[in-house]
């Protein structure tokens, strides 16, 4: 076997840990995964037009269109349907890419590259920008070659094999994983698809340097207890002991493994020094990094909460500000107390089965020096923070499982959508599993925003599925306080409260259902089903229609606001979340103002629009008759 020197005397062979790092980067899995990113991303560009394809001709339903480089040498051709929404449903082995009349193998990097200025990437942007696209490259081919569930596994897989198998997390976003940061070493520690269960590390921090905050009935000793354990506890005292501090001086964090190695460890040191932080060790518990990268999943006690902890990385548009805010940290308990109450006892939410699953403790340390030096919203000083959230496993009942919503996007190796297999299985039509999964995930949405003005941030990752055999029986909606806005009301409500509340244009207002979830995963999810032969782009908005038509005719005495807030309306504004993050990758939106700063170009026709029931005969009534079933459910 080949042997070169890795350094000094070790010697290190094709299997060592070097030679893993890169042992997935194949030629043929490479191709694999720059056609499809390519494919994306000319689909999401086009959709939010930074880039015009030219219509060449039209045949058999499907158009064949050219894209050509600003520099005139490269060039794109492909043929594709468009769906509603400007969906471009492009087909993968149509695409020919050629440069000086010579065709090459698609290269997603180079697409970039090329289409640089159209995408509008300033020249110092652009070496991190392309950084991002080759580590969802060297990401894609590992999911490629070593999670290789195919849906029919999956279908029957429980929620942390789900969890851990998704292709795609956010899928408008062409960059959508970048996870800059980590190394070749660190992606199989802490990458959701590669990590195995690991150690988290637990710090002592200075009472007086840490804001913690809890929902009523918790505290840190009772939190610790649940969370730790009377042995974990008596050790991790004893460490601070030795070190001739009072244990009552300190409470208890936990801090991601690559956290403390690559940045608190060196930029806290004079904390550390100081006697403000110690370092106790590793939890008694392993947990399992989830596709929101900062929560951890307790692999070991899978009924304890998750932990979301500050993570200072490049990814999804934030460098850094994988943190968690000062001020977010403070609030965040009590605003999840009012939120609860709020919804619990409403009929709609409990005849849906819509769940919050609550963050109940938070704790962020403050730098001495940070606090003294920086500016108050510099990401820097939110890099010591943790979060406890309530656990969906504990909320499920006798033939129930869990799936992150996520997985209805999923498409495995063999290139079959999770969705269809699950349709397939389930024994009911199309039509009535879409049916069911609209009546527990959009119908919730719908009422929180007419009933109550509130809007969520319900994508994939945020969402959580509640099974019933292979059918969505309800949802449980997550990462609450930072995600969440309130749009009316401010002036009556707590400071805590208020932190959420948000005033948009009428324009914009119904961004939360529009943007978030018509255009940024029911356009996903219909173009799947469509590709898949499941069901047709058209028949699933006319579903998405019944379902909002369903709604609004049980609630009349919300018909003002259904009127003054129309969601058939006939249009409403694009919101490019590519563009948003290619003017600024390493600072999507304001943390601190994170209700401007959008990025809008044109407009979008409704698919909706024209299955109102106003426009159809029968009208509202007969369409309720039709729709549900007994007890308020949608027919199967």
């Amino acid at each position: 076997m080949d042997a070169f020197s890795g350094g000094g005397d070790r010697l290190w062979t094709r299997s060592g840990p070097e030679a893993r790092a890169v042992a997935h980067l194949e030629p043929a899995l490479w191709a694999i995964a720059n056609l499809r990113l390519t494919v994306k991303a000319i689909a999401e560009f086009a959709h939010e037009l930074l880039l015009l394809p030219h219509l060449e001709r039209e045949e058999a339903g499907w158009g064949h269109y050219r894209l050509d480089a600003p520099d005139g040498r490269g060039r794109y051709r492909f043929r594709a349907r468009r769906l509603r929404l400007e969906s471009w449903l492009i087909d993968p082995a149509s695409l020919r890419r050629t440069r000086d009349e010579d065709e090459l193998p698609p290269d997603a990097l180079s697409f970039i590259a090329e289409f640089q200025r159209p995408l509008g990437i300033r020249d110092a942007m652009l070496p991190i920008y392309l950084d991002e696209i080759a580590s969802i490259l060297y990401s894609d081919c590992y999911k490629r070659a070593v999670k290789r569930h195919t849906v029919t596994e999956l279908a029957d897989a429980d929620f942390q094999t789900i969890e851990t198998t998704m292709s795609e997390g956010h899928p408008s976003f062409v960059a959508n994983s970048g996870r800059l940061g980590f190394s070749t070493a660190d992606y199989p520690a802490y990458a959701p698809e590669a990590a195995g269960p690991l150690p988290i590390v637990w710090l002592a921090v200075d009472r007086d340097r840490t804001a913690f905050t809890t929902v009523a009935g918790l505290d840190h000793e009772r939190l610790m207890a649940e969370e730790l354990g009377a042995t974990a506890i008596a050790a991790f005292s004893e460490r601070i002991t030795e070190r001739g501090l009072d244990p009552a001086r300190f409470l208890f964090m936990p801090v991601h493994p690559w956290q403390w190695f690559n940045r608190l460890s060196m930029s806290f040191a004079p904390e550390i020094a100081a006697g403000r932080i110690v370092f106790l060790g590793h939890s008694p518990d392993l947990y399992q990094p989830q596709q929101s990268i900062r929560t951890f999943f307790n692999a070991t006690s899978p009924s304890k909460r998750y932990v979301k902890m500050a993570l200072s990385i490049l990814n999804m548009g934030f460098l850094l500000q994988r943190g968690l805010s000062r001020e977010d940290m403070e609030t965040t308990p009590p605003f999840n107390d009012w939120l609860s109450g709020l919804l619990a006892r409403d009929a709609v939410l409990q005849e849906t089965g819509f769940t919050l699953i609550r963050e109940v403790a938070t704790a962020s340390y403050s730098n001495a020096y940070h606090d003294e030096a920086l500016a108050e919203d510099a990401p820097q000083r939110d890099v010591l923070a943790a979060v406890w959230r309530e656990n969906p496993v504990n909320l499920i009942k006798p033939g129930e499982r869990l799936m992150t919503m996520a997985a209805l996007l999923h498409v495995d190796t063999d290139g079959k959508p999770l969705v269809s297999e699950l349709i397939a299985r389930s024994g009911l039509s199309a039509e009535a599993w879409i049916r069911r999964y609209l009546h527990a995930y959009l119908t919730p949405l719908l009422h929180c925003y007419y009933a109550y003005d509130l809007i969520f941030m319900p994508h994939g990752e945020n969402v959580i599925l509640v099974m019933e055999g292979m059918t969505p029986a309800r949802i449980v909606m997550k990462d609450l306080a930072e995600e969440m806005r309130i749009l009316e009301g401010a002036d009556t409500l707590p400071p805590a409260i208020r932190r959420n509340c948000a005033e948009l244009e009428d324009d914009v207002r119904m961004d939360g259902i529009f943007t978030d979830v018509f255009d940024c995963f029911f356009r996903h999810l219909a173009q799947l089903l469509e590709r898949a032969g499941t069901l047709s782009d058209e028949r699933f908005w006319r579903l998405v229609a019944d379902c909002v038509a369903a709604y609004q005719a049980s609630r009349p005495e919300l018909g003002e606001k259904f009127a003054r807030h129309d969601v058939f309306r006939s249009e409403f504004p694009r919101n490019c979340l590519n563009r948003l993050q290619l003017r600024d990758n390493q600072q999507l939106i304001d943390p601190d103002d994170p209700d401007k700063g959008f990025e809008y170009a044109g407009r979008l026709a409704n698919p909706i629009a024209e299955f109102a029931p106003r426009r159809r005969s029968g009208g509202v009534l007969g369409l309720l008759a039709g729709y549900f079933g007994v007890g308020g459910a949608p027919e199967g």
